[in-house]
């Protein structure tokens, strides 16, 4: 997917929206905290600093946009927080989350990569995308 500022304007003008000042400023936060899983208020707190005009609503809207135009993904933990990453094609990952802290990990592993390519053979069965999260406890708060 984009890594790059210029990859989500031509995202967002084959779809024929603009690049406005507020959506450039929440994808220069997206892009400067590639990896992190931010909620829309702490993207609103960070995006406040450069543009203090800007309103939590009209970062909500962007965010919708963005999921809806690929460019981000919205990850849902728990029933009180959505959080927002960039979407990546080429770096499928999974999630570890602290039950505890709520600290959001990353992980890639290559036996449930193999294991969605053996459903899809012995089920005669195309995956088209899939999202796993393990709950638990990180090394600080064991």
């Amino acid at each position: 997917m984009a890594n790059s500022l210029k990859d989500l304007k031509s995202i967002l003008a084959e779809n024929n929206y603009k690049l406005t000042s507020q959506r450039k400023v929440i994808l220069g936060v997206l892009l400067e905290n590639k990896g992190e899983h931010l909620s829309a208020e702490e993207i609103y707190s960070i995006v406040k600093q450069e543009d203090p005009g800007i309103g939590l609503a009209t970062v909500y809207r962007t965010l919708e946009l963005f999921c809806e135009l690929g460019i981000t993904q919205q990850l849902t933990f728990d029933e009180t927080c959505r959080r927002y990453e960039l979407e990546s094609e080429e770096d499928h990952h999974h999630h570890l989350l602290c039950v505890k802290c709520s600290k959001v990990m990353e992980f890639n592993d290559q036996i449930l990569e193999d294991f969605e390519k053996d459903l899809g053979k012995k089920y005669n069965f195309k995956v088209t995308e899939h999202k796993i999260k393990f709950y638990g406890y990180c090394e600080e708060c064991q």
